[in-house]
């Protein structure tokens, strides 16, 4: 499938320029000609279109709760999800070495894509374009966000949880690290000396294997009432 063929179909749009297209899929590695300026305006257009989505769903939230709200929708982890689920990696241009490692399924790099992307849309066809196909592609990630009792991340809640108790904080280990470069899996232990417990934890970064280990952590101290 052609890159306008792809974003007529993935995103909803049609370019007018397609050099602006091409420009957006282009990474670095590949030609002086890239993305970079493009992610730059992406992400400011998709700050301002999601804080509008948030303000206008969210009535009764205030300033923090929004703030944070947004950061968890524009965080490059969720950026990754979805362009992932659009294949997005299968049409951005990479060189000889980005493609040797596994670049078209970095999460990092297929998120900057996405946001050059916006960017480029919005050059092409103006805010209400970008906003659109922003809001298309975030709209069910919008609806899945959590109540702002919820939003404060497992490590975060299980450190106020040992220090609400008098308990220093945990320590996080990584035991093991496997995978491919663009593949990684992190084992992490973490590790509560005051109550002599070790919670273990996968993911396929050391944050997200944190985290893990932090949530199986709150659900048996929770659980158990400790």
């Amino acid at each position: 499938m052609n890159p306008q063929d792809w974003v007529r179909s993935r995103l909803g749009y049609t370019f007018s320029d397609l050099s602006l297209l091409d420009q957006a899929l282009t990474h670095k590695s590949a030609s002086a000609q890239n993305n970079e300026r493009l992610e730059f305006l992406g992400d400011a257009i998709l700050g301002s279109v999601t804080a509008a989505m948030l303000f206008q769903q969210r009535p009764q939230a205030d300033e923090g709760t929004l703030s944070r709200l947004r950061a968890s929708l524009v965080c490059g982890e969720t950026l990754a999800d979805v362009a992932h689920s659009l294949d997005l990696g299968a049409q951005v241009q990479l060189g000889p070495g980005e493609t040797r490692s596994g670049g078209h399924k970095r999460s990092s790099l297929l998120a900057n894509t996405l946001e050059a992307l916006f960017g480029a849309i919005y050059l092409d066809g103006g805010y209400e374009a970008a906003a659109g196909v922003i809001t298309k592609v975030l709209e069910d990630r919008l609806a899945e966000l959590p109540l702002d009792a919820d939003l404060r991340d497992p490590k975060t809640r299980l450190q106020e949880w040992l220090q609400a108790r008098g308990l220093p904080p945990p320590e996080y280990i990584v035991s093991k690290e496997s995978g491919a470069a663009h593949a990684r899996t992190f084992d992490v232990i973490c590790r509560i000396d005051s109550l002599n417990r070790d919670f273990e934890g996968v993911g396929t970064s050391r944050r997200r294997a944190e985290q893990s280990a932090a949530q199986d952590a709150l659900e048996l101290l929770e659980k158990n009432g400790r």
